[in-house]
């Protein structure tokens, strides 16, 4: 006996819990408006602005064409930045998981559609990019239930190479720069044909592990309740066993009798004792 009362202890203790809770520090919520989503957000509110002006005059003013090279550029900058930012400082929310992607596509589809409208860009590379990255988006959803793929060295390529390509068919480009960035494209075009192809790799092989993994621990949980049913009668045939016993003791209790001895060794002591009587009578 230590001499201290239940109620001390008991204030000391809950003086020691609420001691912890106060120095326990609070895990912080990253909240919607941050800094990584206010730059995705501006990326989105970009778009419109972006198609005017380089749709603007008809679309063939390199004054306007510039201005909208200026806004293609600041966006993908944000690209470049929000995401870095909301995993640097732990700024990733429900609300940036769904709006990047969509600023993203938003601002290379909204360019793509535009110039292939000019009559500057084959509609067959918008198909090819934009078909790409709807591809993706439905082969992500199919998946995300076994995991993420994560994003490759090539994807990263691909982006970079489809924003400068974009970048550069924007400007009103002529001479060797408008050579160039043919095939700038045509390798942007190679890049994204590839790293689709690639990520239908990933997604089939993770589903197909994920589907082996299920059918695994279905196998396994149908073998334990097959070990548990062949278990169930004879634990069922002892309680049986156990409950005529226990019924037996009480109603001799009751009436004052003895019970019969059960079956078994004592059973085989009487004989033995009734042959041993016997051979003692001959003699």
């Amino acid at each position: 006996m230590t001499g201290v009362s239940a109620s001390t202890a008991g204030g000391a203790h809950a003086g020691g819990v609420r001691g912890a809770s106060r120095r326990t520090p609070a895990v912080r919520q990253a909240g919607v408006w941050n800094i990584a989503n206010i730059l995705t957000m501006i990326r989105l509110l970009l778009v419109p602005g972006f198609v005017a002006l380089l749709l603007a005059e008809g679309g063939y003013d390199p004054a306007w064409r510039a201005l909208a090279w200026a806004a293609f550029a600041v966006a993908m900058i944000t690209d470049v930045f929000d995401g870095h930012l909301a995993r640097t400082y732990d700024l990733v929310t429900d609300f940036g998981k769904i709006a990047d992607p969509i600023a993203d596509k938003a601002i290379m589809g909204a360019a793509l559609i535009c110039l292939s409208w000019l009559g500057e860009l084959p509609w067959w590379v918008t198909a090819v990019i934009l078909g790409r990255e709807l591809g993706i988006t439905v082969l992500r959803f199919w998946v995300i239930r076994f995991g993420v793929i994560p994003a490759s060295r090539g994807g990263k390529l691909k982006t970079l190479a489809q924003g400068t390509a974009a970048g550069m068919y924007v400007l009103a480009l002529t001479g060797p720069l408008a050579t160039l960035r043919f095939w700038v494209m045509a390798v942007a075009v190679v890049l994204t044909v590839a790293t689709g192809l690639d990520y239908v790799r990933q997604a089939v092989v993770l589903r197909r592990a994920g589907l082996a993994a299920e059918r695994a621990a279905r196998r396994e949980a149908a073998g334990a309740e097959g070990t548990v049913g062949e278990v169930g009668p004879a634990a069922t045939a002892s309680e049986a066993l156990v409950a005529t016993a226990a019924s037996a003791a009480g109603r001799a209790g009751r009436t004052g009798e003895v019970p019969p001895p059960a079956p078994g060794r004592e059973e085989g002591q009487d004989a033995a004792g009734a042959r041993q009587g016997g051979r003692e009578t001959r003699r």
